[in-house]
């Protein structure tokens, strides 16, 4: 299965864009920050923290560690 989500590598101001199913929607700063894209996305806002928290496969994190979204 393809990921719906992904979390690209982080920015050089830090912060990460997000897509979902081919769309941008954002840069996120922090997990928070991701479960509330996915929440506007249409997810449940218990469903959208569970995906984050455990690693969801749905999820790709691209171009650094999952979680961080410090300045590359």
């Amino acid at each position: 299965m393809d990921p719906t989500i992904i979390v690209h590598r982080p920015r050089p101001a830090g912060g990460r864009h997000v897509t979902v199913l081919g769309q941008d929607i954002g840069v996120a700063y922090s997990d928070r920050d991701l479960i509330e894209f996915l929440r506007q996305s249409g997810l449940d806002e218990t469903d959208a923290e569970a995906m984050v928290d455990g690693d969801s496969p749905e999820i790709e994190w691209r171009g650094g560690r999952p979680h961080d979204y410090a300045a590359a």
